[in-house]
């Protein structure tokens, strides 16, 4: 947290279904991202599929931010260049086990994360050991240092780190968040902070 340096913070933001908005006023290339979601209707969410998750890839098109859901995906574009054609997605996207039980699944899918045609690109995935039911409510905490992305889902119960390998650099990036679920989302609070350079430690004088 000493590194943290420049604050901005969005409070209680409905995000309507298909809708995004730019969380502006600081540098995004390197930050610190602390959001935080409530979900207005989770009776909405999909009936879980458990052979979705299998390694086919029809099946897992399903887990793909670009794919429109009833809650989620939302979450965070992140390294997002002007025209949004270069953007990495971190998000959560819930579904339904049965009338009381739910299971949440976040995602970091870098496939439009550079106009590099050539680079390797996975879509990482992992359910999150948390009742969202009780609250209605989770929290995502993402590390951006230039290429590297780390995020975590709800207080560090699941973690993704990759690298994006995009062409938008410095004050070229934007961070978003959007909503590409049909239940809408509400932004209960999100804190960004400017993360400055650390200084290494030098070697001693022999």
């Amino acid at each position: 947290k000493s590194l943290r340096s420049k604050h901005v913070n969005v409070s209680n933001k409905v995000v309507k279904g298909g809708v995004y908005f730019e969380v502006t006023g600081f540098k995004s290339v390197q930050s610190d991202v602390e959001a935080g979601f409530a979900i207005r209707n989770l009776d909405k969410a999909e009936k879980f599929d458990h052979g979705s998750h299998q390694a086919r890839p029809p099946q897992r098109k399903k887990f793909n931010k670009h794919v429109k859901g009833s809650v989620g995906p939302f979450g965070l574009w992140l390294l997002a260049s002007n025209d949004l054609k270069e953007r990495t997605a971190v998000f959560f996207r819930v579904f339904k086990t049965n009338d009381t039980n739910y299971v949440v699944l976040m995602c970091n899918d870098p496939t439009r994360s550079s106009y590099e045609s050539q680079i390797y690109r996975p879509t990482f995935a992992s359910f999150v050991n948390f009742d969202i039911a009780k609250t209605k409510k989770i929290a995502l905490r993402t590390l951006i240092d230039h290429s590297v992305v780390e995020s975590s889902g709800a207080g560090g119960r699941t973690c993704i780190l990759t690298r994006v390998y995009r062409k938008a650099t410095g004050d070229d990036t934007h961070l978003l968040d959007f909503n590409n679920g049909e239940s809408d989302i509400k932004v209960t609070n999100l804190h960004a902070w400017e993360m400055k350079t650390p200084t290494m430690n030098k070697l001693l004088e022999q």
